[in-house]
């Protein structure tokens, strides 16, 4: 572990994308945390634009379902961008692959994506890029919308502009982004639809919407109820889902035609039975002007100039003036191994169910084997599947004791990259796993297979909670 700033500590990573990093920062005195976005310009010289646009646009958001902005810090060769923590984890993680969710949770975190759409559409901004693994969770389970790095102001003053730029995750994009120019709010709302099926389903409906695509063809011809996904559904959610997904975009429901149907007023609750009711659970926060308009003007038709110098100093100040900001449960085992070395008490009662109900939502198991004996039978598994995989021995400093790096491909021959990381718990191994790149749903299939294929050394029955992580050998 090493000091970012004075009293900040930087830890571990939680996710990577195409320009870097983003890692966890934890106050070493008061355990709060926030996730920084970490971009090398001398590797990535051309992201520099990218990084002004994000952080411009970001700045002009404040909702309860999206990430919260903190902060940015530049450096010559780096820029730093400081974001709230979603200690809940990622949406993906939480759809069975093949089989999806009950309705009543897909329907809690479709509403809350559709109230963050629409307060980003109502601010004149589209995101571009919304897929599972781009909407996270926080500590109440409520959905936020993170990662606006292919985010673009397309309205301004009431003047709308058309988009050119060809971008997105292929399966997530709509059809008239592939041909352009398009409109970014129909755009925005073909993903919604896609993420939907993802969630009642399990699965994609199409590798990408075109012509070409058997799939894709089916479903706008109306010959697809004999296909999967769409027989796992009901009736009323293919009822939206073909409003939602319709190929002409100006035929496509609006997000307040979605707000109308059906199926999205109903009330399901956990038990099956559904009320009418149109209340949005977790609802949109009034608007709040962070940015006079007129200073969007450069970013909505052209790139924005840089915004001024800030440091972590002045994060931190936000931190105070957020009264009971803390977030002290990781989302991955490995932010574990630093909280648990930079705080010398134990948890409290709240943390430990807290982390207790992340353990079982997480791609990870613990074994009964010992650590060398667990990577001997993983790599056993991984070769038998023909998977390309690396290993990394971090025991001497972290007591992570090896991470072993994955590489394969998904349905659709696209890169999948994930990491198995084994880690000492009270004389325990766990065997964390961690999406690096590709899709989630499919690293959440590999998961489970490889679970699957470990079986009889898979620690079987209940856990007693608190475990702590081995710190003796910690710097």
């Amino acid at each position: 572990m090493t000091e970012f700033v004075d009293g900040w500590i930087l830890g571990h990573t939680l996710g990577e994308g195409a320009y870097g990093e983003v890692k966890l920062v934890v106050n070493k005195v008061t355990g709060e945390a926030v996730a920084m976005k970490m971009i090398d310009l001398e590797k990535h010289p051309d992201a520099r634009q990218s990084v002004r646009k994000e952080t411009t646009i970001h700045r002009m958001l404040s909702n309860s379902h999206i990430i919260q902005y903190f902060g940015q810090r530049s450096e010559p060769n780096m820029e730093y961008i400081f974001l709230e923590y979603a200690s809940g984890g990622e949406l993906f993680d939480r759809i069975e692959p093949d089989i999806g969710m009950p309705i009543w949770e897909a329907q809690k975190y479709f509403k809350q994506l559709i109230s963050a759409v629409e307060y980003l559409h109502s601010r004149g901004v589209a995101h571009r890029d919304l897929k599972p693994e781009n909407l996270l969770l926080d500590e109440s389970d409520n959905l936020k919308v993170s990662d606006f790095g292919m985010a673009t102001v397309y309205r301004l003053q009431g003047k709308e502009r058309c988009l050119e730029k060809r971008c997105g995750t292929l399966p997530y994009v709509a059809p008239e982004v592939l041909n352009r120019p398009y409109y970014a709010e129909p755009a925005d709302v073909w993903s919604c639809g896609i993420i939907l099926v993802a969630l009642l389903a399990g699965e994609l409906p199409w590798d990408q919407s075109v012509v070409e695509c058997r799939e894709y063809m089916a479903w706008r011809e109306g010959k697809y109820m004999s296909l999967t996904p769409w027989k796992k559904l009901d009736n009323l959610s293919i009822a939206i889902l073909r409003k939602i997904l319709a190929h002409v975009p100006s035929t496509r429901y609006t997000i307040e035609d979605i707000k109308q149907h059906r199926w999205f007023t109903k009330n399901c609750n956990r038990a099956g039975n559904s009320e009418m009711d149109d209340t949005v659970d977790g609802s949109n926060k009034k608007r709040v002007h962070t940015e006079d308009e007129e200073n969007l003007t450069t970013l909505c038709m052209s790139q924005p100039e840089l915004p001024g110098k800030e440091n972590i100093n002045s994060v931190r100040i936000n931190f105070e003036e957020r009264p009971g900001f803390s977030f002290s449960q990781p989302a991955h085992m490995e932010d574990l191994l630093l909280c648990t070395q930079l705080q010398a008490t134990q948890y409290t009662q709240t943390s430990q169910n807290t982390f207790q109900k992340l353990v079982r939502r997480m791609t990870r198991f613990f074994v009964e084997t010992d650590c060398e004996a667990t990577v001997k039978r993983l790599l056993q598994y991984l070769e038998n599947e023909k998977y390309t995989y690396r290993i990394n021995d971090f025991g001497i400093l972290l007591r992570l004791f090896y991470q072993v790096t994955i590489t394969g491909t998904d349905r659709r021959k696209m890169p999948l990259v994930f990491k198995a990381n084994m880690i000492e718990m009270d004389g325990k191994i766990l065997v964390d796993f961690r999406l690096s790149k590709g899709c989630g749903l499919e690293f959440k299939r590999r998961f489970m297979k490889i679970k699957v294929g470990l079986d009889n050394i898979v620690l079987k029955g209940p856990i007693t909670w608190p475990i702590a992580v081995n710190t003796k050998s910690m710097p």
